[in-house]
């Protein structure tokens, strides 16, 4: 199973990559945050049908806590991760560098490998993953309609409140309970921290789109 997992990361990691070399021949005249946007659509979507294919029980998604991982999704964990490893290392070479968003692929990156590596935590993980990837789509829908040629039209707006909605129900809702029963439960400490450091990190964001939105907002109204 391990090396089943290890190779799963590995060919994720070639296709994501061969993805976004595709795009960009497909797109010869969109820049290069356009295309991985495309990408991280593509795995963004993929990430919420793969993890909610996972959950073993609806009435509680995060249940059973600190429980074993089932094979599904250890194979949903080793797409996303071997998606993340890809996009940090895409990332650094934009010339529109995000500190904060390395950070959060860092933090991704070491909870999904710890994850795999304990075999424990899969529901939790999945439930933090359908979280953070819900409104994903909405963010990169209001960047590539700007590129589009749609910035400051009530269409980009309407992608922004989404966006804003979205993450605000998953991550600043959702995002604590999920936070406070991952540290309850008798999880390793390497994933409890990764439980803190993306609610922080998504905290953070949250109060980024916020002045985005008041943004928006007063200079259409005036």
């Amino acid at each position: 199973m391990e090396d089943d997992i290890t190779n799963l990361v590995v060919v994720g990691v070639i296709s994501w990559t061969t993805g976004f070399v595709l795009t960009r021949r497909m797109f010869p005249k969109r820049s290069f945050d356009f295309c991985n946007r495309v990408v991280s659509t593509i795995h963004a979507t993929l990430a919420v049908i793969l993890s909610s294919l996972s959950v073993q029980d609806w009435s509680c998604p995060a249940c059973p806590l600190a429980s074993k991982a089932s094979p599904k999704q250890m194979q949903t964990l080793a797409v996303s991760l071997s998606y993340m490893m890809y996009d940090l290392v895409c990332g650094s070479f934009d010339k529109r560098f995000s500190l904060d968003n390395s950070i959060h692929h860092l933090v991704s990156i070491v909870g999904f490998g710890a994850v795999l590596a304990y075999g424990r935590c899969g529901s939790e993980v999945m439930a933090a993953l359908w979280i953070t990837e819900i409104s994903s789509p909405f963010l990169h829908l209001r960047e590539l309609l700007k590129e589009l040629g749609y910035r400051d039209t009530d269409l980009n707006l309407v992608a922004d409140i989404l966006f804003a909605v979205v993450f605000t129900m998953g991550r600043m809702v959702c995002g604590p309970y999920l936070a406070y029963v991952t540290l309850s439960a008798s999880n390793p400490f390497v994933i409890k921290a990764m439980a803190v450091s993306l609610q922080l990190v998504s905290a953070f964001w949250f109060y980024k789109i916020m002045r985005m939105v008041k943004y928006k907002l007063t200079k259409r109204t005036s």
